[in-house]
């Protein structure tokens, strides 16, 4: 059985990452002393599930996680330190601090190190996460002993539900744009004053006007969708915001 840390202190580690291109040293205090970190470890960076829902599970959640007394998100994954800074830039996830275990000192420490070989990847952490304070683990969420990778508490929800079961999730905010469009960028502007992220898909870049039209029904940009729902141009934006 994996071994839960909870009520006890996280491993002493120092960890060699790379940040700008720079060797810098980071060491558990530095991460935890004196702080509420929200911490998750996976197997592998730029691994499907990692990349597609753990990682970005938890950026879009972290303004959440601080507003309920969360300080910091750290991932962890038994990579090289070239390894996570390149992931780090590939997921633009900005709000997240990642953290390369290279050795599987820390993971180790935590009783999760296992054996991955079947994949090739040789000794990785299973999955997990975990509420850290002050350097003590208050709480983890480790996933089932199933075979494969499953993914089913460790989810950034989750860890949110057990910090707050009230907490209000942002809303889910896509916005159709074309570079130069003076719409578009009044309608960023309106996001933006309501302290409403949102992610860009630009036109002629990610999708093209064919795409476009296909999911709005129209050929104009901005075209606005908040958590599923077609909103439309920058005047059906302001509307709805009451803007």
């Amino acid at each position: 059985m994996l071994p839960n840390k909870e009520g006890q202190k996280v491993p002493n580690v120092t960890f060699r990452t790379r940040q700008k291109g720079q060797w810098v040293d980071v060491t558990t205090d530095e991460l935890f002393a004196g702080k509420a970190v929200a911490v998750f470890s996976l197997p592998g960076a730029f691994t499907p599930t990692c990349s597609s829902t753990h990682v970005p599970g938890y950026n879009e959640l972290a303004n959440v996680f601080k507003e309920n007394g969360v300080d910091d998100i750290v991932c962890i994954s038994v990579n090289d330190a070239f390894v996570m800074e390149e992931w780090a830039k590939d997921q633009k996830a900005d709000n997240i601090t990642f953290i390369p275990d290279g050795n599987g000192q820390f993971t180790e420490g935590m009783g999760l190190l296992v054996d991955k070989s079947d994949l090739g990847f040789g000794k990785r952490s299973w999955r997990y996460s975990m509420l850290v304070k002050d350097g003590t683990v208050e709480k983890m969420f480790i996933e089932p002993e199933e075979p494969g990778d499953p993914f089913k508490v460790s989810d950034a929800q989750t860890m949110l539900s057990y910090i707050n079961p009230e907490a209000v999730k942002p809303k889910l905010v896509s916005l159709f744009a074309k570079v130069g469009c003076p719409f578009c960028a009044r309608a960023k502007a309106m996001l933006k004053d309501h302290g409403l992220d949102y992610e860009e898909i630009v036109l002629g870049k990610d999708v093209t006007t064919r795409s476009l039209r296909a999911v709005t029904g129209a050929i104009t940009v901005p075209q606005v969708f908040i958590d599923g729902k077609l909103i439309g141009g920058s005047e059906a934006l302001a509307a709805y915001l009451g803007a």
